[in-house]
């Protein structure tokens, strides 16, 4: 280490950020600690990563900030903290000075992000491994230059009625793509390179939701079974894009290529929306290593219960801690950063894993006006973009909160994939609620004066089995994980059609295709926002595991050597189709009201006689069939749809009269679906055939609108 630091001053009247901020006469480091004693500012050689060339004392302001300003420091120099303070885990105090702590406001961060034995300070610092001084060793923050050229790029602005969310992989998505350079494949790159835009583009995808791309830790545990955290559920920065997801070496560039990826995708008129992850952080439990919030400040930054025993972190998120967004600092961190990714990095909305833990008080229970969510509703920035929640986190009484988000929330429809799921499978007494879900789920969010559009509908996420793995396993298969498949949700409401896994029987593969399709087109049929994962338009699979997280390999990548182009054509057909007709994109719920103009309900719902369907109808367990009739909207003429989950066809007289003309648009139990040349019409007043497990659509083509509303029961 250089003997002569560098000179660290005070200039007048300059606000306090914490960060790096690049000043004309310096480089100011500003910190947050309240607890800390001191705290020495570090500074390496980026040439020589292990070399610390200069330390500096920081000074104590008002806040709680602690800060240095330093003459000389260029772009590229590599930095970190050690705060010094006592050692009283019973008091939630674990300071260590022999640890180099990552400032939580890096803008890119060196180093191999492993949860090495040298990042943990168990039992104290006065033990191994705690005595170790970690320094050279460390993750290290970078000193960014934020300059980049947008050139014209434009926010898509999607409106939500027209949103069509696919949940992808930076790294899965494009890691096999033959089309992508080697060197770019599974990178931020890879993302923007115009195979991999197209093939969004074709399948209707207005708006990709990214699985983590903040800087994370993998977890020893997994790197002992020579596994990685291949979601990245782990954040230790923030406000850095995870290196490894990077072509370049260089952290400026890895921080410049993530902004050419967002800048590519925008001008494709596609969004970009991050899962983000503030409900923990991956320093874990007691055990965990000290790589930030620990070490500088754990009373403030986590949640903790104080017993007999002392501190104990709460554990409401299942990884070891919970970030406590109720506090000052924390609330603030989690409000900058969000900021950063909306402002500097231009992305257009966020997912919350386990919004709910964010969304808790000082008391630690969730609350509609939380610090957290009432910040967020003032933001002149946050309150503009997307925002959706996963509505719960674990463990707690009031840890499922699907329908209790405030506006302008969106949240993943936990009862919307449940419901759908079952009905398909054919689970009895189920009719009722999926057609609640076709509706927007108005009995979740109604109540609230929300619109269906907060639904958030998927039938499959990252987290979970993909489409065909759905309908091809019974249970879960996750022995590739390491734990005896005893991870992963064991309730997947899935079936597998007769065989477990993979068959040759053309019988079974008909059923799952239909089924797939069936699911699908419901989905796209649905009012609220759709939702895909990445790979069930062409038939990927895990090969029944559910729990993925820790496989960044074949398991998880798209394998884009293989596809069904029967299921990918689907899709892309359905995406449009939905595009095209107003009335599954509407804002508001459907209310059963006739249409003065064309004497039609907005939706009417049908018996297989082409009457009413009746209330009591509704919960007969038996029921395997109904019809939904939708009045024109907008472009869009009267629709009639079709469902049948039973394992036989059923007849279903369509409505009108001999001078009806009902033309054909889909049909999800015959291939192809959508059909090739002119569609079959069929008169109103006749059968119409459904298949077994499928759905069909028919549009009217001609005759009058007054004839075809139906009759009572």
């Amino acid at each position: 280490m250089s003997t002569a630091a560098p000179v660290s001053f005070d200039i007048p009247d300059q606000p306090l950020l914490p960060g790096v901020t690049r000043l004309a006469a310096g480089t100011r480091f500003v910190v947050h600690s309240r607890h800390a004693q001191a705290v020495d500012l570090c500074l390496f050689d980026p040439a020589d990563p292990a070399r610390e060339t200069a330390r500096v004392r920081m000074r104590r302001a008002e806040c709680d900030l602690w800060h240095a300003t330093v003459r000389d420091v260029k772009t590229g120099t590599l930095y970190g903290y050690r705060a010094h303070g006592a050692w009283l885990p019973r008091n939630a105090m674990r300071f260590n000075a022999k640890k180099l702590l990552i400032d939580p406001y890096a803008r890119a961060i060196h180093g191999i992000p492993d949860a090495a034995i040298h990042m943990h300070t168990v039992p104290d610092p006065h033990h191994l491994p705690g005595c170790i001084d970690n320094g050279p060793k460390a993750l290290k923050g970078v000193v960014i230059d934020e300059t980049f050229d947008w050139g014209s790029d434009t926010a898509p602005r999607v409106p939500w009625r027209d949103t069509v969310i696919c949940e992808l992989h930076v790294k899965g998505f494009t890691k096999t793509h033959p089309d992508v350079p080697q060197a770019q494949r599974g990178t931020y790159a890879g993302l923007a390179h115009p195979s991999a835009i197209s093939y969004l583009k074709e399948l209707g995808v207005t708006s990709v939701q990214l699985l983590p791309v903040h800087q994370h830790l993998d977890d020893l545990f997994l790197l002992d079974k020579g596994l990685t955290n291949y979601w990245g559920y782990n954040t230790i920065g923030f406000f850095a894009p995870h290196n490894a997801y990077a072509a370049a070496s260089d952290p400026q560039e890895q921080v410049r290529e993530f902004k050419t990826m967002v800048k590519a995708l925008h001008a494709a008129g596609i969004e970009v929306i991050l899962d983000v992850v503030y409900n923990h952080t991956a320093e874990g439990n007691h055990m965990g290593p000290s790589l930030m919030l620990r070490g500088l400040d754990d009373h403030n930054y986590y949640r903790h219960h104080f017993g007999e025993d002392g501190a104990g972190y709460l554990n409401m998120t299942g990884c070891g801690n919970a970030v406590d967004s109720a506090s000052v600092p924390a609330l603030r961190l989690i409000l900058d950063s969000l900021r950063y990714w909306a402002t500097e990095m231009r992305v257009d909305g966020f997912r919350f894993d386990l919004a709910v833990t964010v969304a808790r008080n000082e008391k630690d229970g969730f609350h509609a006006q939380s610090q957290f969510l009432s910040a967020v509703a003032q933001d002149p920035v946050l309150s503009r973009v997307k925002l959706i929640a996963e509505a719960w986190d674990i463990s707690r009484e009031d840890s499922y909160q699907v329908g209790q988000f405030p506006e302008p929330w969106r949240e993943l429809n936990g009862k919307y994939r449940d419901t759908v799921r079952g009905w398909w499978r054919g689970d009895r007494g189920t009719t009722a609620e999926f057609a609640k879900r076709l509706c927007g789920s108005q009995d979740i969010y109604g109540w609230n004066l929300r619109p269906p559009l907060a639904s958030i509908n998927f039938l499959t996420s990252h987290d979970g089995f993909t489409l065909l793995d759905l309908v091809s396993y019974e249970h879960k298969h996750n022995e590739a994980n390491g734990e005896q498949n005893r991870d992963g949700d064991h309730g997947n409401h899935s079936s597998n059609c007769g065989v477990e896994g993979p068959t040759d029987d053309p019988r079974i593969n008909a059923t799952r295709a239909r089924l797939r399709r069936g699911m699908i087109a419901t989905m796209m049929c649905s009012l609220g926002v759709p939702f895909l994962t990445a790979g069930d338009e062409r038939g990927r699979t895990q090969r029944g595991n559910n729990n993925a997280y820790c496989q960044d390999n074949q398991i998880s990548w798209l394998d884009w050597s293989r596809c069904d182009t029967d299921m990918l054509d689907f899709t892309r057909r359905m995406t449009a189709f939905r595009r095209q007709h107003a009335q599954f994109r509407r804002r508001d719920y459907f209310d059963g009201k006739a249409n003065p103009v064309s004497g039609l309900r907005d939706v009417a719902w049908l018996e297989g006689d082409g009457t009413l369907l009746c209330h009591e109808e509704w919960h007969n367990d038996s029921r395997r069939c109904f019809g939904a009739l939708l009045d024109a909207m907008e472009d869009s003429p009267p629709l009639v749809l079709i469902y049948n989950n039973g394992t036989s066809s059923l007849p279903f007289l369509l409505p009108g009269d001999a001078d009806t003309r009902w033309t054909l648009v889909f049909d999800t139990g015959i291939h192809p679906s959508f059909p090739h040349g002119s569609p079959p019409q069929y008169a109103g007043q006749k059968h119409y055939q459904v298949r077994d497990r499928s759905v069909a659509c028919l549009k009217l083509s001609a005759g009058r609108c007054d004839v075809i509303e139906p009759k009572a029961c």
